[in-house]
């Protein structure tokens, strides 16, 4: 009953937490980022730089820039969707501000959308991070019914795997062989749908993040939070008394030091999930501020040396981003598995329990545990 009691008591405490604060974290990209009031003539970084990895209204590809000193800019505009209780609910296309300065009462403040008359607003529209995460879901779902058909069909059982079969089935070997079998022994098939939703879920982000133009959606901070939330939530209903107990009464540790290591194990137990969420977001952003800043290594030498030294350092600046941008193909599935790797982990210590208590289990659940699961 107890241990029931502080499952629920801490999914509670966390979906306070979210509550009172999602509309700070929420807006990342915009209010806290909002760039710099462009010079006239001069070449804005800033602006640059967090307009690119920042969250938007639309997909920015590029812009044209006519003799006459206007600019065309080729980007997707998405739907904006707003309430206030003023004036209801209103549906507009993000463009209509490039025709119109105020649309159905509101108008832009710098990236961020408010209403005319200062009254609150209610901003509920597809960004380019919502609609590339269901694009992301859509294409993984897609993938895997895909090949789910395939399997029930025969291919792949009594015959060699093919097309996607053969790329996919090595991948998720991997994940069971390397991720979820070493951390949760025996009921590593009961967390493996899990950890590969997670493990593909992000790994198409980190991939569709890459493509200029499109939104760098595990570089958000939002994103992460969510997903180690979600990891959080299912360690905590996957825990048992052997869990608790060494948290809040370690054994074998003096009464003294007891004091000291109780509030330590029962922080941690926060910190770990929050470093899911701090690494994932880290390493994301980092990798994309790089490839723009070695971008705009060019543009900031022609802007303040002249078009020459523009020209000249092109090669250079392009040969340092071709190389980064291949380190973060590398770094996007490298990511996707540590994450997939540590909530594994952070699963298989709230199962744990004594390896005699294990093998009894396995046994009376008809399973057999690895010959080399490590059972943490």
């Amino acid at each position: 009953m107890l241990e029931k009691g502080l499952k629920s008591l801490l999914v509670l405490a966390f979906s306070l937490f979210l509550t009172i604060n999602s509309t700070s974290v929420f807006a990342q990209g915009k209010e806290n980022t909002e760039p710099a009031k462009k010079e006239e003539g001069k070449l804005n970084i800033k602006e640059v730089i967090f307009g690119h990895v920042s969250d938007a209204h639309e997909f920015h590809f590029f812009s044209i820039h006519h003799t006459d000193g206007t600019e065309t800019a080729v980007a997707i505009p998405l739907p904006v969707i707003l309430y206030s209780p003023q004036n209801g609910f209103s549906f507009f296309m993000y463009s209509k501000f490039e025709e119109e300065k105020v649309v159905d009462g509101y108008q832009l403040d710098g990236e961020k959308i408010v209403a005319a008359d200062g009254s609150d607003v209610y901003d509920f529209s597809l960004t380019r991070n919502v609609v590339q995460m269901m694009l992301a879901l859509i294409l993984l779902v897609w993938i895997m019914t895909s090949i789910a058909k395939k399997y029930k069909s025969g291919q792949g059982v009594t015959s060699a795997p093919k097309g996607m079969q053969a790329v996919m089935e090595p991948v998720i070997a991997f994940v069971r062989d390397e991720v979820a079998v070493p951390n949760l022994g025996y009921k590593a098939n009961k967390y493996l749908p899990y950890l590969l939703t997670i493990f593909f879920f992000i790994l198409i982000n980190n991939i569709i993040g890459l493509i200029p133009g499109s939104a760098n959606v595990t570089g958000n901070i939002a994103f992460t939070l969510v997903m180690g939330v979600i990891s959080f939530i299912v360690t905590l209903f996957s825990s048992n008394k052997h869990y608790w107990t060494h948290i809040f009464n370690p054994p074998g540790v003096p009464l003294g030091v007891k004091f000291i290591l109780v509030p330590v194990e029962f922080l941690s137990m926060f910190l770990k999930p929050f470093s899911l969420i701090i690494r994932l977001f880290a390493n994301m952003i980092a990798g994309h501020i790089i490839i723009i800043c070695l971008v705009s290594l060019i543009f900031i030498f022609a802007d303040k040396m002249g078009t020459g030294a523009g020209w000249g350092a092109s090669p250079l600046s392009l040969a340092f981003t071709i190389f980064i941008y291949f380190i973060e193909v590398l770094v996007a599935f490298l990511q996707a598995f540590i994450f997939a790797a540590l909530t594994a982990v952070l699963i298989g210590s709230a199962v744990e329990g004594d390896h005699s208590h294990d093998a009894h289990d396995a046994h009376r659940h008809g399973h057999e545990l690895p010959d080399d699961a490590v059972i943490i």
